[in-house]
Order: C-alpha cells, then structure tokens, then sequence
C-alpha cells in the first residue's frame, strides 16, 4: 500500500470491538489519534500510552461546546464506531439515540467552526439499515422484520436516524463536512486481515440471509478510507457494505 501523509482522526467508541481495532490500525499507520471514551482503562494495554494516541475522557454528548469544538478544531477526520450494548439497560436505557445526538452533535460543531477544509466523517453502521437513496431493493418479509425492529428495539431506528442525518440534513455537497456509511453484515472476530468485497449496495438479505464481516476487515477499510484519498473519493456520499470474501 502507497505511504501517504499522516493526518489527526478522532474515534468515537474506540473501546468498543471493532474501535479498538482501529484505534490500533490508525497509530500504526502513523496516525495522530485522539478518543473521547468513558472508561480509558478498557483501551487496549499496548496503545494507552502510545505517543500519537491523546485521550478524552466523557463523551460527546456530555462535553461542552468549547471542550468539543477544541477538539474537533485540530482534527482532519472523525470515525464514529458507536453502539449500544447489548443489553437491556444498553438497548432501552439513556441515551437512547447515542449515535444520532453524537453524530449531530459532531456535525454542528464542525458547521459552527467552518473549517477551512472539509472534515471527513465515517459512520459504522450495519446492513439492516437501507440507502433509500438508491432504491435498494428488499423483500417485503425484510421489510417486516426491519419494520418491526425499528419500532421494538431503539438501537436500529437510532441508526436510521444517524443515517438521516448525515444524507439529508448534511448532504452529499456540504463545505465543512464529508461523510461515508461503512455497513458491515454479520460481524465476526478474526485475528488478521483477510480478502473482503466492497458493494455499493447488499447483495444478500441482511435478515434471511446474512453474510459475515470480520471487525479486521470493517477496521482496515475505514483505515483506508482515510489514508488513501482516493479511495475516499470513491465512496465520498455513499454507504458501502462490506463482505469477507468466500472461497
């Protein structure tokens, strides 16, 4: 892989499964890191106290405006790997729209600031949720099922939401902020990088029959998004999903 200059990220969510591993990836790519975490002890021994990592403890629904736009304010990119736990305080409790408030807060900060040049936003999210920009289609059995998760389990309308969001209240032309939506299928947990698709769209039933992908993978195709201009360019606006590739 060409070297291309490193530049200053902030990861949200970066000791959850799949943030860790890019938090990782990103100081090994000689990346200058910062992340906003509640508990700094749950990051991984071999990185708290790397160099390039700065670390802000709280979230960013709780900082100030000056805290967040002090932090954004040296960043060239955010990546927000946020998620509820999965548990029933995690998928009922406060906040209940964590990854739409962070992702609005995070964009109105960097609207408010008018960085001179655009800031590059990467929202994880999942397969279950639809580009309806594209005019994906979906099963009417899938769009029952995801009809019926949107309204019994908050977390997946939260990224819909987030979706909304970033397609139509920040748009595909806005001059302080660009975005991609990365949706991985299925993940799992794998030790190394392997062979992985990149669609513009599912090519499979995210409901009836999933496909897997490997937080490596997810990890190292974010890291790329943000290393390699052109790849950004490639997806800038979109919501490609990402599959392991199978034998």
């Amino acid at each position: 892989m060409p070297s291309f200059p490193s530049i200053s990220i902030l990861v949200l969510g970066g000791t959850g499964a799949t943030g860790r591993l890019l938090v990782s990836k990103l100081l090994n790519d000689g990346h200058d890191v910062t992340v906003i975490v509640r508990t700094p002890s749950r990051l991984p021994e071999m990185i708290i106290n790397h160099q390039h990592l700065t670390i802000v403890q709280g979230t960013v629904l709780e900082m100030t405006d000056k805290e967040l736009a002090d932090t954004l304010g040296h960043c060239d990119a955010v990546v927000s790997c946020l998620g509820h736990t999965i548990s029933f305080r995690g998928i009922f409790g406060s906040p209940r729209k964590l990854v739409t408030g962070s992702v609005r807060r995070v964009t109105d900060t960097i609207k408010a600031i008018e960085p001179s040049k655009p800031i590059q936003l990467i929202l994880m999210s999942s397969t279950g949720c639809k580009n309806t920009d594209a005019n994906e289609p979906t099963s009417i059995a899938q769009r029952l099922v995801i009809l019926l998760l949107k309204l019994l389990l908050p977390p997946h309308a939260d990224n819909e939401t987030a979706h909304a969001c970033l397609r139509s209240e920040i748009g595909p032309n806005n001059p302080h902020v660009e975005w991609v939506i990365v949706r991985p299928d299925s993940l799992v947990d794998q030790d190394e990088v392997t062979p992985y698709d990149i669609c513009p769209s599912p090519i499979r039933s995210a409901i009836f029959d999933a496909g897997k992908s490997s937080r490596m993978n997810v990890a190292d195709f974010m890291a790329i998004l943000l290393s390699d201009p052109n790849v950004w360019t490639k997806w800038a606006g979109q919501m490609p999903v990402l599959y392991n590739k199978t034998e």
